[in-house]
């Protein structure tokens, strides 16, 4: 029997929807509550990629003596029904809860219920340092890629939702607020508590790997999400490879199908779809003994997770050129800022002749 199994503090209810989430659950409880058990629900969305890196997390989370919940909340138009329904009795007894995307409309519709007097914010990647500057400055919920555009008719009808919960995400007399983070945190609200996150658990389960001569590229979702254009995206990706003598890509869980076929006839590099998050895939290896990547996640949870070792995480800018005409106003500025904050990391400008 695990250490944590019938554990009498308080109970922990944590909600997951990517494998990075998931991941940072597992960090957090390793460094704020070794020996606290949580009941880890998954709400399991469609693309099959992040579902089975979600079933190899689950794994790892039940072999350190946590009870994990599987819930196809996207499984037809009642699941979100039945999904919330389910969970509403865990939710009214839950004494803290732990979640890796406030932005989520699902999370944000489970915290109307909860009573719970500790919420807890765990990385989910970039968007974290979005979040805790939106609450800083009172401002509403809303991804960094889709600000400035206007709200559609679904965000006005779930904007009281919204509201409502950055509320309870805000701390008051009878409610704690942390943030467990990795990110460069720079403005932080009144009254909430940043815990710094370093990935111990990862590095004390995992490695060192073992290092290769070459380098290796990791993908990233901007085409995906309408930031960046296509045609530079895989032009930039060819030339950075032949640059650096890149011969592997790790695709990123939403990168599509059809670009990335695109990208190995183009570039030559052998596409890696990982069955776990790429911290998790470096640190046990074998992994190039340079990373190059766009701004992203990585650039600051790599060298973390890769402390000790002789691996390079490098990045290179976003020539403001390759944005979409439909990116966002804030995109540029929020990319700089990404590969700006990054500590540890190699500064590369955007790949010339692109």
């Amino acid at each position: 029997m695990s250490p944590r199994a019938g554990n009498a503090g308080p109970h922990t209810l944590a909600f997951v929807e990517s494998p990075v989430q998931l991941l940072n659950v597992l960090e957090w409880a390793h460094t704020r509550a070794p020996w606290t058990g949580l009941t880890l629900v998954v709400l399991s969305p469609v693309d099959p990629m992040t579902r089975g890196q979600l079933r190899r997390m689950s794994e790892l989370a039940r072999e350190d003596g946590h009870e994990v919940r599987w819930e196809e909340a996207r499984g037809g138009a009642s699941a979100p029904f039945r999904t919330v329904g389910g969970l509403a009795g865990l939710l009214r007894r839950a004494e803290r809860i732990v979640m890796g995307d406030p932005f989520s409309r699902y999370v944000q519709l489970l915290l109307t219920i909860t009573r719970a007097r500790e919420l807890v914010v765990v990385d989910d990647g970039t968007a974290t340092m979005e979040f805790v500057g939106q609450l800083a400055r009172g401002e509403r919920l809303v991804r960094w890629h889709r600000k400035g555009r206007r709200l559609g008719p679904r965000d006005l009808l779930f904007a009281p939702v919204s509201a409502s919960a950055r509320r309870r995400l805000t701390p008051s007399r009878g409610r704690q607020v942390e943030v467990f983070s990795s990110m460069p945190i720079t403005e932080v609200p009144d009254g909430v508590t940043v815990t710094p996150h370093s990935f111990a658990w990862t590095r004390a389960r995992f490695g060192p790997p073992r290092i290769t001569k070459g380098a290796d590229m990791v993908g990233t979702s901007l085409v995906e999400t309408g930031v960046v254009d296509a045609d530079a995206y895989l032009d930039a990706v060819r030339r950075l490879a032949k640059t650096h003598g890149a011969t592997r890509y790790f695709a990123h869980r939403r990168e599509s199908t059809e670009k990335l076929h695109r990208l190995a006839v183009e570039t030559g590099l052998e596409v890696v779809r990982p069955d776990l998050p790429l911290e998790l895939i470096a640190r046990r290896g074998p992994v190039g003994r340079t990373i190059l990547s766009f701004p992203s996640t990585v650039v600051h949870t790599l060298p973390l997770a890769l402390a000790g070792t002789e691996v390079k995480v490098a990045v290179c800018d976003i020539d403001p050129a390759w944005l979409t005409q439909g990116a966002s106003p804030r995109a540029q500025g929020f990319l700089d800022g990404v590969t700006g904050t990054a500590r540890g990391v190699e500064r590369l400008l955007a790949v010339p002749g692109v």
